[in-house]
Formats: structure tokens, C-alpha cells, sequence
């Protein structure tokens, strides 16, 4: 299962409405190997499904997550920040016992 926090779902919601998005956007999230320390977070808006995704829904938002990343991201909360440290789409990802300094990359 993967959650999406509040301030993420407003953020998603946002960006729904000012790119006129249809009932088929869904945020797919994702794992893929990069990073300086592995694994690296993917996050794309979209409306096409694929034969191996995931669909996971958590306060009326739509993540679409293919079914290797699924391992990865089990119990991960999506989350936004607009803070000093920077803005964007975060992973608090209990899995991951390494990260990287800008937080974009982890092992596990």
C-alpha cells in the first residue's frame, strides 16, 4: 500500500485542474536503478495503463505503480513540500535504509 499525504493530494489536485487533466489521470510512481545510492523514485503524470501496473488508490488520487516497484514502495507515503529545503514531490519510504543527501536516491 502506498499513501498520499494531504499536502501531496491538494498538489496533485492542483495540477489536475490546471492541466485540464480527464478522469484517466493517475500519478505513476516508480523504482529504477540510478542514484548514488541505487535506486532512484520516478514520479509521472499520465492516463495510459500497462499490462503489468498496479493500481492503487488512497484519498481519491489514482497511483499507478508497475508491479516490480510495488516491493519497493510497500507502506511509502507521498508527500509535497514547499519548504526552504526545496520544492517537490517526496517519498517517506520506510524500506530504504540508505539514502542520498538530496534524498532522490536509496537502497534497500
Amino acid at each position: 500500500m502506498i499513501l498520499v499525504s494531504d499536502k501531496a493530494k491538494d498538489k496533485i489536485l492542483e495540477i489536475k485542474r490546471s492541466e485540464n487533466r480527464g478522469e484517466d489521470f493517475h500519478v505513476r510512481v516508480g523504482v529504477k536503478g540510478g542514484g548514488c545510492s541505487g535506486l532512484m523514485y520516478d514520479l509521472t503524470f499520465d492516463e495510459t495503463l500497462q499490462a503489468n501496473d498496479k493500481v492503487i488508490e488512497d484519498q481519491g488520487i489514482k497511483l499507478v505503480v508497475d508491479k516490480k516497484s510495488v516491493l519497493y514502495l510497500a507502506g511509502t507515503t507521498l508527500d509535497f513540500s514547499d519548504g526552504l529545503n526545496g520544492k517537490g514531490f517526496q517519498f517517506l519510504n520506510p524500506n530504504a535504509n540508505r539514502t542520498c543527501g538530496c534524498g532522490e536516491s536509496f537502497s534497500i
